[in-house]
């Protein structure tokens, strides 16, 4: 996971993978996170569009949930290449089971975690969220919290996010981690 000749000073030797609901803010931490990490930083919904020629929107609504999934695992599977970097998931990312598997195995997963309430007000900012059109984003985001909660606690860290500026978040992953 983490090694260093100086516990002072860990280095990381592994993806980092943030794992959580849609609006815990993965991406913005992630990628302040891979800042201060001074590694690169990957967000996997991009590299899934990128792929795809179209977003993310696009291929649910054209192809639907499981052929995103599908393609989601695939993407997933090939940023885990064992090179240290930051990589945010989509929300849905960690609940597949092979994905979950290949990240616990490869990576250092971190559990980002916020309220319904506050992941509902973080959304409601973007309309661009499949599973949220034309619903109440509290309504969804709390029955996928029921959901998905457990299984995103399988992840060995486990970080709040909080109303707050993104920095704390990113200050409490490093100190998770012993940086």
């Amino acid at each position: 996971m983490l090694q260093s000749a100086n516990p002072q000073s860990p280095v990381v030797d592994r993806p980092i993978v943030l794992v959580g609901l849609m609006g815990v803010g993965k991406s913005t931490v992630g990628r302040r996170l891979a800042m201060r990490l001074r590694l690169p930083f990957v967000d996997a919904d991009n590299a899934i569009e990128e792929a795809a020629g179209i977003t993310i929107a696009e291929i649910f609504e054209r192809y639907g949930e499981a052929y995103f999934r599908d393609g989601e695992r695939r993407v997933i599977a090939r940023l885990m290449d064992g090179q240290p970097k930051v990589i945010a998931t989509g929300g849905g990312a960690f609940i597949d089971e092979t994905t979950r598997a290949l990240i616990l195995a490869e990576a250092t997963a971190i559990w980002l975690s916020a309220s319904p309430n506050v992941l509902a007000e973080r959304v409601r900012r973007r309309d661009t969220r499949p599973l949220l059109r034309g619903k109440n984003p509290h309504e969804v985001l709390s029955e996928l919290a029921k959901l998905r909660n457990p299984i995103y606690a399988l992840a060995p860290i486990h970080v709040a996010s909080q109303q707050a500026p993104h920095e704390a978040t990113v200050t409490a992953i490093l100190k998770a981690i012993g940086r």
